[in-house]
């Protein structure tokens, strides 16, 4: 898909977050929602990925159930990645479908679900 503006961007992004169902993405506190063209170096160190592996959003920060009542945490945060994404679509439709999906895959981290409890959910 051609480049989009980082306004149209983060418009799309917010759009996504408004129509995310249920109390669990309307609740989500301390967490700023950003984005970034790609993942830093440091982050595809920390996660392992090969040259070749795309990243699509990443969660950063500590999940509801192992805060143990720590109230004083940095806000988390959730990176959608542009242009992995831009790369992966043909069309807005698409596009503002993985975005959607990616902000609901990251929020449920953010909740301490594991990709094996997400799959099962997206199943």
């Amino acid at each position: 898909m051609d480049n989009i503006s980082d306004k149209q961007f983060q418009e799309l992004i917010d759009e996504a977050l408004g129509n995310l169902k249920g109390e669990h993405a309307q609740n989500i506190k301390n967490v700023a929602i950003l984005f970034a063209d790609e993942p830093t170096e440091a982050q595809r160190i920390k996660l392992r990925l090969l040259p070749y592996q795309s990243l699509y959003g990443l969660y950063e920060g500590t999940p509801l159930p192992f805060r143990q009542g720590q109230t004083h945490l940095f806000p988390d945060r959730i990176t959608i990645f542009k242009n992995p994404m831009l790369h992966s679509v043909t069309n807005i439709v698409e596009l503002k479908e993985l975005i959607k999906h990616t902000l609901w895959h990251e929020i449920a981290h953010y909740y301490g679900l594991d990709h094996d409890k997400i799959h099962e959910l997206e199943a």
